[in-house]
């Protein structure tokens, strides 16, 4: 009997984990199309192909080296396996707990939700660097980060890993559930190195520091690729429960949908209340990325707040992201999708609510965590861009710029009878 109830369980473990998996495969159109209505239309083609490239590129550098840095400890793939179903029942006749302890399901379907979040972080990086970056020299940088930046600081968080024989995160007080540091943070910090380098788009900014809105070409499409993100959300979360076969993780699980949606509510409300109070009209790109910040910022923990805490933890988010946002615009730090302010900013935020609500969790070993993958990844991100533009550059010409890159670098134009050159 008991074994039959194994059986059943880790065949629903492993389904959970594979349609969350998914559902955050899912996020790579979102992004897409987000990325896609937020650019000029002359730039389009060029967005949607290294949406797509990244997202082959990182399953394929996850699958080679990747998941072995992050989990082995290894350079080398050690091997994905379809499972011995002796040995599985081996191990559950071994264990103390039974069936009810830890989570069971199957080593693939591990990889699979894995690979998906590699994606999602480097996804991140192309809104940032958006309308005046090179192809190549783009996917030439998502080989290192899916392959090593991303699975190094991986390891040291939910891996398990010491950073670097020093110290552990875990054992500092250090938490975060689902990614709001070490996916989206992470993401983000790369974004940063990258248009640090790479520097604004021409007209973007004038001399006498005014800052020139540069608007996407098709807002449809934006709501659309956010409304996907938001629904490909409750994979990303409720997936990271792990666990789906018995009623305590069957009741985490439905908490965590629940407070995942109230935190996206949450942060769109506040991001358009707050625009409409500073602009005097209701700013859609702000209410997407207010609906985004308010996901981000519930991802670091969304299974012990309540529901009202969610909310609340949301429409900080959203309004952290407001000024984000225009924070850096007078910076001149210029970020087409607002993707630094939202997974970067706002993942600080998520991180740094987790201790309100979890007793596990402490400020100190929030902030080291933060500290830790912020410098990791913008200083390796940094070198590999500099590397980059050394060598084969980074930026295209002015003229392709002015041109929109989807000429230059696809030779296919998304709209050829209505893109201009604005």
């Amino acid at each position: 009997m008991e074994q039959n109830i194994f059986h059943l369980q880790y065949a629903m473990d492993t389904f959970y984990f594979l349609v969350c998996g998914a559902l955050v495969m899912w996020m790579a159109a979102g992004f897409a199309m987000l990325e896609a209505g937020l650019v000029r239309s002359k730039n389009t083609t060029e967005i949607l192909t290294k949406n797509v490239a990244l997202f082959a590129i990182s399953c394929v550098m996850y699958l080679v080296v990747g998941y072995s840095i992050m989990y082995d400890g290894s350079l080398f793939l050690s091997g994905i396996e379809a499972v011995d179903e002796a040995a599985v029942l081996a191990d559950f006749a071994a264990r103390e707990d039974g069936f009810v302890g830890g989570s069971i399901y199957s080593g693939a379907s591990d990889f699979f939700f894995q690979v998906v979040f590699v994606a999602t972080a480097m996804s991140i990086v192309s809104g940032a660097v958006a309308e005046r970056m090179k192809l190549w020299a783009f996917l030439a940088f998502a080989v290192v980060m899916t392959g090593f930046i991303y699975p190094m600081e991986g390891a040291w968080t939910w891996g398990g890993a010491s950073v670097f024989g020093l110290y552990t995160l875990g054992d500092l007080g250090f938490s975060d559930f689902a990614g709001s540091g070490i996916v989206h943070m992470a993401g983000a910090s790369a974004a940063l190195a990258g248009v640090l380098l790479l520097g604004a788009r021409k007209g973007k900014y004038t001399k006498d520091g005014k800052v020139n809105a540069i608007p996407g070409a098709n807002m449809p499409m934006a709501t659309l690729g956010t409304f996907i993100l938001w629904m490909g959300w409750f994979g990303f979360n409720g997936g990271s429960v792990l666990k789906l076969g018995d009623i305590a993780n069957a009741n985490s699980v439905a908490m965590v949908f629940l407070n995942t949606n109230a935190a996206a509510a949450g942060g769109s409300i506040a991001a358009l209340a707050l625009s409409a109070l500073l602009f005097k009209k209701a700013d859609l790109t702000m209410a997407l990325n207010g609906a985004l910040a308010g996901l981000v910022a519930i991802t670091a923990e969304p299974s012990t707040p309540t529901a009202l805490e969610a909310t609340l933890f949301g429409a900080l988010g959203g309004l952290l992201v407001v000024g984000s946002i225009l924070a850096l615009d007078k910076l001149k730090i210029d970020d087409p999708v607002g993707a630094i302010s939202v997974h970067g900013v706002v993942g600080l935020l998520g991180l740094l609510l987790v201790p309100l609500t979890n007793d596990g969790a402490s400020f100190s070993g929030q902030l080291i965590g933060a500290a830790t993958i912020f410098v990791w990844v913008f200083v390796t991100s940094f070198i590999v861009w500099s590397i980059l533009k050394a060598v084969i550059g980074i930026r295209v010409t002015e003229e392709q710029e002015y041109e929109g890159v989807d000429r230059s670098e696809c030779g296919v134009e998304a709209y050829p009878e209505f893109v201009s050159n604005n």
